[in-house]
């Protein structure tokens, strides 16, 4: 069953005007309906057809003028991309059933060439913004559009400065149902600045970061708690796993001491990070969680997990994780977290096996946790 539209999604819809033939890129749809509904506005309406109206004499109208309006530009091909591994399977199954397709694309700048309109939902992070605006400009065509939705509460003045960093005419659609939709033409000449890269001479390390990869090219407060106690670890021998990886600092710290690391995320921007800062020495995959494993297949779990999906707190996909660590790892095999204090999270461990706090901070704690 696909989702519906939501009022961010309402109000895009609303605010795109014609669609231009070509390509149309949706960014950052997490259930579907989005891309879907591009789609099948894409698609010539039959008689059949629910946005068509009858007269008394039995000729056929249509219901909504923007029907029309994409009609007559029909010819478009619809792209998504999601950076979560998750929203893109929400997406391509919502597409399959759409009638007139749809591609998803999982690579960023790929999805981008050649794009003649930008449908997008705000991303949380600027930086990721701020690679978005400046690939379009780079990669779309000679007068590629961006139109950017998101709820008020989670927009600030500086997205319409990134923005503005890449297209010359930026400004706001009045808000509707507590959301707005910001607009962007006529792309300025700039360059690519993304992905970064910092050296950091502490850990010998240059970490490479895209712009939704988290932290981006710092080392954040929990990794570094974590990086310092690596040297505990026991299981010497068999598969070291780096969940939730990013931009693959800890993979990269790993691969100096176990020969089988693997790294994984759900992001495609952090599975694109950590393959260029772990420079070919760890297998960087992306997926969801643990679910690709085989059972008793790993000895280490090492992890610094979310607890944001987007703009919300949600620690769902980390207590998911740690109940599928008890399958993946071998008995004996150690899942070694780090994590805000305030989370939930010592229980759930406990139920994996015994577990002691390795470290603790003001705000972090490491804990160790030996399967049962």
């Amino acid at each position: 069953m696909v989702a519906e539209l939501d009022p961010v999604d309402r109000l895009l819809l609303d605010e795109l005007g014609e669609v231009p033939s070509g390509r149309v890129v949706v960014l950052g749809d997490e259930t579907g309906a989005l891309a879907r509904a591009l789609v099948e506005r894409a698609v010539p309406p039959t008689p059949q057809d629910p946005r068509v109206l009858r007269s008394p004499a039995g000729a056929s109208t249509l219901q909504d003028p923007r029907v029309l309006q994409s009609w007559a530009g029909a010819g478009e091909q619809v792209v998504a991309h999601s950076d979560s591994l998750v929203a893109e399977r929400q997406v391509a199954q919502a597409l399959a059933g759409a009638a007139g397709g749809g591609e998803v694309v999982p690579d960023l700048a790929e999805a981008l060439t050649g794009a003649a309109l930008v449908v997008l939902r705000l991303p949380k992070s600027l930086d990721a913004l701020d690679e978005i605006a400046r690939t379009a400009a780079l990669l779309g065509t000679a007068d590629v559009r961006l139109v950017a939705g998101g709820r008020v509460k989670h927009m600030t003045p500086s997205m319409n400065d990134v923005l503005g960093a890449s297209f010359e005419q930026v400004h706001a659609s009045l808000g509707r149902q507590k959301s707005r939709v910001l607009h962007a033409a006529g792309q300025r000449t700039v360059e690519q600045v993304w992905p970064k890269q910092r050296h950091h001479a502490d850990l010998d390390l240059t970490i490479h970061a895209h712009g939704a990869a988290f932290a981006g090219t710092r080392v954040d407060a929990g990794t570094r708690l974590l990086l310092g106690q690596l040297d505990r670890l026991t299981e010497t021998h068999g598969t070291v796993v780096d969940l939730g990886c990013g931009t693959g600092v800890l993979a990269s710290v790993l691969a100096r001491r176990f020969d089988d690391v693997v790294a994984i995320d759900v992001s495609a921007a952090a599975v694109a990070s950590a393959r260029l800062t772990t420079a070919g020495a760890v297998d960087v995959r992306r997926g969801d969680g643990l679910t690709d494993l085989a059972d008793a297949s790993v000895a280490t779990i090492v992890s610094n997990p979310p607890f944001h999906v987007g703009t919300a707190k949600d620690s769902t996909p980390t207590l998911a994780m740690i109940a599928d660590a008890k399958r993946v790892l071998r008995p004996g095999g150690e899942l070694v977290l780090v994590y805000n204090s305030h989370l939930p999270y010592l229980p759930r461990l406990r139920e994996v096996g015994p577990t002691e706090i390795l470290a603790r901070d003001r705000s972090y704690l490491v804990t160790r946790t030996v399967r049962s």
